[in-house]
């Protein structure tokens, strides 16, 4: 049973209906996922740690600045960033944030960890109450705060300290008291020693440095240790920095200390790592005690590589879209584009190609008829024809005609069926006329 033309037709019609009908389903139900994804990349965590740090003060800043782009920072309280380094390489902790100084990870501990840069010094301050004798840094004997488990002050003062020989956990009376509760103690005379791993705006730090009675103390041998210790700088604070009239200190200190980075989590979206990246441009970039202006936040891989992203920010800044479009929509499409721009490029030769080949594909159709038909018409100028064989010859053009009238192809390629139809007509007419005489 034959199929009417006009259906033969519409099939590609039909075809192209369903193949538009396909890509929208899939264009929806993609929109629909990313939707549903950027609104759950609108928040973060991000470690925040003990009161009187200026981690703290730091992070809400973070917080606040983030907040203007649309970003929800999240805050989960940790005794300090070695414990918060271990909520970072654990994913179902949720932590994907952390201010980490230099000396307490490596690469090989934390693979999921990469850095933004690093974004202040955090000396390691030693303040003794009524001070050490001069010319002997020992702590030996003394009741000495070096901060809770899981904290950067504990972990390098036992490190560092201990390496040194001025802490020695058998004779020395370590204790593990916050910062707040570390200066508090300090000042009443109730331990000798505290000992912070913090920056220089950090308000225990300026408390003690401004507390009559309590001394901050230089480190002897900086410049052994910090070749002993990479990751450690060697910081001078200038007498009269705190106090210039009375001066406070009298003289130059000599401090040790490691830079801190920002760290997360290195599957953290690209767009919320740009973004932390611009926050702490705002927050770091201003001058300090240690720091010159726009010093920071520095390309420095310290102990974790950089992040690609964050690569790319020091070289050439946020990418256009992060700064003209809000989180939602650079979340929606900041990803397809990682692909989408190098396809099409590999697509775009396809695309210019595809319309030669189709209109080569549907003339090759008709010319094929054509060939059909010259073959016939040689076939009865240089062949005998005897018998039955006119009526064989006039059979094959009526199949031939056929073929014809029942091939489908668009509206601009009909002229040429017709031609095609035209011409069978004519070698029809000659072979009767033949016949005929």
């Amino acid at each position: 049973m034959d199929i009417p033309v006009h259906l033969r037709e519409s099939r590609p019609t039909r075809l192209v209906v369903l193949l538009g009908l396909v890509a929208t389903i899939t264009l929806s139900a993609w929109l629909a996922f990313a939707v549903l994804r950027s609104l759950r990349q609108r928040t973060v965590v991000m470690a925040i740690y003990p009161e009187g740090s200026l981690n703290v003060e730091l992070v809400k800043r973070y917080q606040q600045v983030l907040a203007r782009k649309g970003l929800e920072v999240k805050l989960d309280e940790s005794a300090g960033a070695v414990e918060s380094l271990s909520d970072l390489r654990n994913p179902k902790s949720g932590v994907s944030v952390a201010l980490v100084p230099g000396g307490i990870t490596t690469k090989q501990d934390s693979p999921e960890l990469v850095s933004l840069g690093t974004v202040l010094y955090q000396p390691l301050w030693v303040f003794s109450h009524g001070g050490l004798a001069h010319g002997h840094f020992q702590l030996t004997g003394r009741r000495v705060s070096i901060g809770p488990e899981g904290s950067s002050s504990r972990a390098l003062s036992l490190e560092v300290l201990g390496r040194a020989g001025w802490i020695d956990q058998k004779s020395t009376t370590l204790l593990a008291l916050p910062p707040v509760e570390s200066a508090q103690a300090l000042i009443r005379g109730d331990i000798d020693t505290a000992i912070f791993v913090d920056g220089w705006e950090s308000p225990v730090v300026e408390q003690l440095l401004r507390t009559n009675g309590i001394n901050l103390e230089s480190i002897p041998r900086a410049d052994a240790l910090v070749r002993i210790y990479p990751y450690l700088n060697k910081l001078v604070l200038p007498a009269g920095a705190v106090d210039p009239a009375e001066p406070r200190p009298p003289t130059d200190v000599i401090l040790i200390g490691p830079k801190s980075s920002l760290v997360v989590r290195r599957d953290l979206h690209a767009v919320i790592q740009y973004w932390l990246l611009e926050a702490a441009v705002e927050i770091h970039s201003t001058p300090s005690m240690f720091r010159a202006a726009g010093q920071f936040p520095a390309a420095e891989s310290v102990d974790l590589p950089l992040s690609p992203y964050a690569q790319d920010f020091y070289k050439t800044g946020s990418p256009f879209l992060l700064r003209h479009v809000p989180f939602w929509l650079a979340v929606l499409l900041e990803q397809p584009l990682v692909w989408l721009i190098p396809f099409l490029v590999i697509l775009f030769p396809v695309f210019r190609l595809a319309p030669a080949v189709y209109d080569w594909a549907e003339r090759r159709r008709i010319y094929r008829l054509y060939s059909e038909l010259k073959h016939l018409e040689d076939e009865m100028f240089y062949a005998a024809v005897r018998g039955g064989g006119h009526k064989d010859f006039i059979e094959r053009l009526n199949r031939l005609e056929d073929q014809a009238s029942h091939l489908s192809v668009p509206s601009a390629f009909k002229p040429l069926v017709y031609g095609l139809r035209l011409h069978i007509d004519i070698v029809r007419r000659q072979a009767l006329k033949s016949i005929s005489t």
